[in-house]
């Protein structure tokens, strides 16, 4: 588990080298909410980097990985999603699609910390086809069973999500390294 980690080093895939977060300027719609994502695997870092730039249609020619330090996690409400199961996915989907599962999004609110399965562009396929009752009634077993085994949890990387201030004062820039776009 992430959480049990201590001086745990996170990589973020970036446009730009990022040295100081502010949380303001981080997308709202993520898999956990509003906060600063990072992950442990530097290679999917660098593979978020590349496919980021390809999505944006802008010219770039190279992106960053910036590497953190997250000293520890003490004094910070965290929760880690110890599978990708029926509370890991209706917590996605809520943050992607409020409406369709209401007063989800509730329950996440309190914590400065989320760790969980990233849901990559491979998955966003699975999570539209659930939570268009694809698979059936949103919220029933088959369907969630349905989109968990289609999404091969297996296979997915992790995120770190920080979503307060208090959290980043515990994230440490160490450095960052340009990755290519193609």
């Amino acid at each position: 588990m992430i959480l049990n980690s201590i001086d745990i080093t996170l990589y973020h895939a970036s446009y730009t080298i990022v040295e100081s977060v502010d949380l303001a300027m981080c997308k709202k719609r993520n898999d956990f909410g509003n906060g600063f994502y990072m992950t442990t695997d530097n290679e999917q870092a660098e593979r978020f980097v590349k496919t980021s730039i390809l999505k944006s249609g802008r010219d770039l020619k190279f992106g960053y990985v910036n590497i953190y330090r997250m000293i520890d996690y003490k004094g910070l409400t965290n929760y880690e999603f110890e599978a990708t199961n029926k509370e890991w996915l209706h917590c996605v989907c809520a943050f992607r699609r409020a409406e369709l599962l209401p007063n989800e999004t509730d329950k996440w609110a309190s914590y400065d910390v989320m760790i969980g399965k990233i849901a990559n562009d491979n998955t966003m396929l699975t999570l539209a086809i659930y939570l268009a009752s694809g698979y059936g009634e949103v919220g029933s077993e088959s369907a969630i069973d349905t989109a968990i085994k289609a999404l091969k949890p297996e296979k997915l990387k992790d995120q770190v999500c920080l979503k307060t201030g208090l959290a980043l004062s515990k994230l440490v820039f160490k450095d960052a390294y340009e990755v290519v776009a193609k």
